[in-house]
């Protein structure tokens, strides 16, 4: 892999790490996809557990994504992908990547940011002309709101 495989977003979060976790690992369907798209979640939230999601258009248009959890670090790292299923089942499938969330905490908030590391520079071109800074980064926008709202101050 190399850097042209990677794709990020960035956003600095006025909540802490602890609200952004939270808001990441509990409100997942309300933040996930730009709206007004919805989507269903099935999380085991385990290395080896599953990372289901379907995302669906406002048309009804449905997206599955099928992967599993690699990496689970409370308030601090997710890691998953699409390459393999819960159980450790291998798929295929061009789009596949790994997925790294990250929740570092900064002055009186949280550094999230979001990484899409992909095999081929190719795919993650397709990836970027699907609309990915767009997409991610308004589900991070999405996501940033939810902790906000909910943060409390300890």
């Amino acid at each position: 892999m190399t850097a042209s495989s990677e794709l990020s977003v960035t956003r600095f979060i006025a909540a802490s790490p602890e609200a952004v976790w939270a808001a990441w690992t509990t409100r997942t369907a309300d933040w996930f996809t730009p709206h007004p798209w919805t989507t269903e979640v099935d999380f085991d939230l385990r290395p080896g557990g599953r990372a289901n999601v379907v995302m669906t258009s406002p048309e009804g248009e449905r997206h599955p994504y099928l992967g599993v959890f690699l990496e689970v670090v409370p308030m601090s790292r997710i890691v998953s992908t699409s390459a393999m299923t819960e159980n450790w089942t291998p798929q295929q499938g061009d789009m596949s990547f790994v997925r790294i969330d990250t929740f570092e905490a900064e002055g009186e908030g949280t550094r999230y940011t979001a990484r899409a590391l992909h095999w081929h520079p190719t795919a993650a071109a397709t990836h970027r002309d699907m609309g990915f800074e767009q997409g991610w980064g308004t589900v991070a926008d999405q996501l940033a709101e939810i902790a906000v709202q909910s943060n409390v101050p300890g």
